[in-house]
């Protein structure tokens, strides 16, 4: 499941919800995610993703992270902060410097009687959303979402 839709909210933009189904503990997976260096693996390659900041990164709330990718050719920088830090249960990452004008990306891990529930919600806006987004972004954050949950089922057992 990736549904994007308009945010219900006084600030406006969009969010972005994910989920996948896994035979994984939730514990596994957490840590799975809490290597910021996992990043690269289940970020689709035409990004030309990859984490800066030295190893190894000590993942608690106010880690910054720095990162660096190229998006229909242009180099983007980008530095997120982990502002919230609650193992095994959730993170959240939050953009200090990149693209959007907002990026609020919440990780949760819940489990369930089948498995492990993953989810990400992302709530964002861009520079001037009415054109941007639907020409572009909305089309590039589906792609890249649905590598990364098809990459997810590769690495994890779907349920």
């Amino acid at each position: 499941m990736l549904t994007i839709e308009k945010a219900e909210s006084a600030s406006g933009g969009y969010r972005l919800t994910t989920e996948l189904l896994v035979e994984e503990p939730r514990e596994q997976l957490f840590a799975f995610f809490a290597d910021a260096f996992q990043l690269e693996t289940i970020t689709p390659p035409w990004l030309h993703f990859s984490v800066k900041s030295p190893r190894p990164i000590d993942m608690h709330a106010g880690t910054l992270i720095d990162y660096k990718l190229r998006l229909h050719g242009v180099p983007i920088r980008w530095r997120s902060k982990i502002s919230t830090w609650e193992p095994p249960f959730q993170f959240v990452d939050e953009q200090v410097q990149g693209p959007y004008r907002c990026w609020h990306h919440l990780h949760t891990f819940d489990e369930t009687e089948s498995g492990t529930l993953i989810r990400d919600v992302v709530r964002y806006a861009v520079p001037f959303g009415f054109i941007t987004h639907p020409l572009v972004v909305r089309r590039d954050l589906t792609r890249i979402f649905s590598f990364r949950r098809a990459k997810m089922s590769r690495i994890f057992t779907p349920v």
